[in-house]
């Protein structure tokens, strides 16, 4: 379009070839021969999450190239990927939650084709695919092309990360349609089994019915077995509660409360709001339900947070031991320590709860994943730049320079997975692991017991228990009528009426 004198790519742009300042181009998404008419999405419950960057997944950094590993990821037990976001982006390169354009696909991904190959490809190979979208704000490089044409963005809030889009003033009606149609072209024209929405509690809007329920019964109308899994900075269960019922309708929401007790408990890490948990006790009660805070005191917000959630079914909750953010926004990227891998394997994978790995986990990859970036506006470039180092100068372990610029590509690469990691032995675990979770069904963690100074900590599935020692020191666990070591994460033996555990160590009894 031209306004005003000024080429201007559409803001429901289906493909942006030359990227968000270059022309669009028109799609025709039917001309795509899809062969995954009998493909049927496991149902929730039967779910096992798959996190990854498209972009660092291999060393192409493309759709394409991710479907020689779908295999892999199959025979390991996983049943969907979730992709990072694809929609059209500044540059080349990034974590993708900086998007313009909300319906166009990424074009050095591999554009709208690629994604519909990867797609079609990983519905062969028996896996769902789901995508993370982000509807709370558009990365500022394209605010001024889509604010050409109307009230995209709000006068009245603003996010953390910029402007916020306009769900509830004047001339909004137009914008949620924006969104609303953006979220079903995902899954009809591109075949995606599910999405997830990035930090709903960014998406300011006080309308009788707030966009995320809207979004989530325009989805559930095109398809009613697709998958909505929320992030939600709010611990409040209205977020799947169904419409019925006063809730946003969304199907699971991320559970962060479970990881950062269980990360505490795995590393002493301390920084932040990581300093709210680290009693067994924290991690105990995030196995009944994980809102850890739910309804009291948060010394970190300064404020009584969350809302009991006793009448959420466990599956309902996505809960995991990293993710791209807890990874990622560490300054250097580092994974979890390496003695400490098997056992949160353990402790996600056999949970009541929806299990997610993040790309490499399962074999304990060596490469980092860093913040990278690759802004075509300088001032915007310098602001990142400058904001990452300021962020960490606080932290004894690093000084600014140290943390790397993650406009430099050479960021970008070192994130690239080398399919290389340690400890020996950590994927056939997770197998073994996903294995065991199937054989266990779906259920509560019943009972669940601790010693807080012992450091040990049980809870039931079924004729089952599941036993973790997160102390320095062996440990003496009692149990009754184990005398099957099923699965064991670290060092782990059967003995008379109690089991022994290793530092750092969990196991699978009958």
């Amino acid at each position: 379009f031209v306004l005003d004198g000024e080429e201007r790519p559409d803001p429901s742009s289906r493909w942006q070839p030359e990227g968000i300042r270059g022309p669009s181009r028109v799609l025709d998404p039917t001309a795509f021969a899809w062969t995954d008419a009998g493909f049927e999405a496991p149902e929730l419950r039967e779910t096992i999450l798959y996190e990854l960057h498209v972009g660092t997944f291999t060393h192409e950094g493309t759709f394409e190239a991710a479907i020689a590993h779908l295999k892999g990821l199959r025979e390991l037990g996983v049943t969907a990927i979730e992709l990072m976001p694809v929609a059209a982006f500044p540059g080349e390169r990034g974590w993708g939650y900086d998007g313009v354009y909300l319906s166009a696909t990424h074009a050095p991904y591999g554009g709208p084709h690629g994604l519909q190959k990867l797609v079609d490809a990983a519905h062969a190979e028996g896996l769902a695919v789901l995508l993370d979208v982000v509807y709370n704000h558009l990365g500022a490089s394209g605010n001024p092309a889509i604010e050409a044409f109307g009230p995209y963005f709000s006068d009245r809030y603003e996010t953390v990360w910029g402007r916020a889009l306009n769900f509830e003033d004047a001339g909004s009606d137009a914008v949620r349609e924006w969104v609303l149609q953006s979220a079903e072209q995902w899954l009809r024209d591109f075949h995606v089994d599910g999405l997830r929405l990035d930090a709903i509690h960014a998406i300011l809007d006080a309308s009788a019915t707030h966009l995320v329920a809207e979004l989530t019964a325009r989805v559930h109308a095109l398809n009613p077995r697709a998958l909505v899994i929320a992030e939600s900075g709010m611990n409040d269960p209205k977020v799947v509660r169904s419409h019925e019922r006063g809730g946003w309708g969304c199907d699971a929401v991320w559970a962060d409360d479970f990881h950062h007790a269980l990360r505490v408990l795995l590393t002493g890490d301390t920084e932040g709001y990581y300093a709210e948990f680290g009693l067994v006790a924290d991690l105990a009660k995030a196995l009944r339900r994980p809102h850890v805070h739910d309804g009291q005191y948060s010394s970190f917000r300064g404020r009584r947070f969350g809302a009991r959630a006793d009448d959420v079914a466990p599956e309902r909750f996505v809960v995991f031991s990293s993710n791209h953010d807890q990874v990622g926004n560490r300054a250097l990227g580092d994974r979890l320590p390496v003695e400490a891998r098997p056992l949160a394997a353990l402790m996600t994978i056999l949970s009541p709860f929806t299990p997610m790995l993040f790309m490499g986990e399962e074999h304990g990859e060596r490469s980092p994943f860093l913040f990278f970036t690759d802004h075509i506006d300088e001032e915007i470039a310098v602001a990142t730049r400058d904001g990452r180092r300021r962020e960490f100068a606080a932290f004894a372990q690093f000084a600014g320079e140290q943390v790397p610029d993650p406009q430099d590509r050479a960021t970008f690469a070192t994130s690239d997975l080398s399919r290389e990691g340690e400890p020996a032995g950590l994927r056939d675990l997770y197998a073994a692991l996903i294995a065991a979770r199937r054989e266990l069904g779906p259920g509560e963690a019943s009972p669940v017991e601790f010693d807080e100074h012992e450091g040990w900590l049980r809870f039931g599935r079924g004729a089952h228990s599941v036993l973790a020692n997160f102390s320095a020191r062996p440990v003496h666990v009692g149990v009754d009528h184990a005398t099957e070591l099923v699965l064991a994460a670290g060092h782990a033996t059967v003995e008379p009426g109690h089991v022994v555990l290793g530092p750092l160590s969990g196991a699978l009894v009958r």
